[in-house]
């Protein structure tokens, strides 16, 4: 791994910042400058940075599993003998689990913290990073079963952190703050129920009736055009008491029914023999 060269600036601090990216993409920094990795230990670097604290044999197993286990350790030490020699990403081994050094911060672990500060109900401070927070996959275009994992997991993780800060905003009377992030949480995940039921109950909320049906007739077409199913009885049910007197006006009345005529006398007469 080599870093770009760069001046030092005066008040830098002393100890260098290391950054760690990884959604969006595989990125590491030193003091913001880019450091090349290699792609064999991208691999090795980002495992560590979302399983801190792994034992070798674990990591190794995941890195290289369709090798023997005595291969992919061998593997692995090599691998971390490389990662060692640099001083851009520094390794912490604690007997035999591997973690990355203190000094290295991993856009992930700011995920996972904003969600928790957003689910106590922590929300003034941290409504505009939680908005932004995740907004890309974790490592898109690699496809190791312990990243397609990860990925979901992130990826649920920030949709209902979305949805919770919506929900947090709503309770509090921020309309427009609710709707932002409901917003947020229906672009990343246009087919998923939950957000468009907050941005109905959003319109609802604000007295927006018009709104309201709208959002719910345009999640509704989609749906069906997606899916070929109906919105859930609780998304129907969220509209029921604003759509009854159109439903009521709109519902044809029935004919009176006209009573049933008596034949002639001269027709229900038998005939004689």
């Amino acid at each position: 791994m080599t870093g770009h060269s760069r001046t030092p600036t005066a008040g830098r601090p002393s100890a260098p910042q290391v950054s760690l990216h990884l959604l969006g993409g595989f990125r590491l920094t030193h003091d913001e400058t880019p450091v090349v990795v290699p792609r064999g230990l991208q691999r090795v670097i980002a495992l560590i940075g979302l399983r801190p604290g792994a034992t070798r044999s674990h990591l190794a197993g995941l890195l290289w599993p369709e090798t023997s286990e005595d291969r992919a350790l061998s593997s692995l030490r090599t691998a971390l003998w490389r990662l060692r020699q640099d001083p851009y990403c520094p390794l912490v081994t604690d007997g035999d689990t591997v973690r990355l050094g203190p000094r290295v911060t991993v856009d992930v672990d700011e995920l996972v913290h904003t969600a928790a500060r957003v689910r106590t109900g922590d929300v003034p401070d941290t409504a505009g990073v939680a908005l932004a927070a995740g907004r890309h996959d974790l490592l898109p275009g690699w496809y190791d079963d312990w990243v397609l994992l990860e990925r979901e997991r992130l990826r649920q993780l920030r949709l209902h952190m979305l949805e919770q800060l919506a929900g947090n905003h709503l309770a509090a009377g921020r309309h427009g703050e609710a709707l932002e992030a409901a917003l947020e949480a229906m672009a990343a995940e246009p087919l998923r129920e939950t957000p468009h039921r907050l941005v109905v109950r959003i319109h609802l909320a604000e007295g927006n009736a018009f709104e309201a049906v709208h959002a719910f007739y345009v999640y509704r077409d989609l749906l069906l055009r997606e899916l070929r199913l109906e919105p859930s009885p609780a998304m129907c049910a969220l509209l029921d008491e604003t759509l009854a007197p159109i439903r009521h006006a709109t519902r044809p009345t029935a004919a009176p029914r006209r009573p049933a005529q008596t034949p002639p006398a001269a027709s229900r007469a038998r005939p004689q023999a």
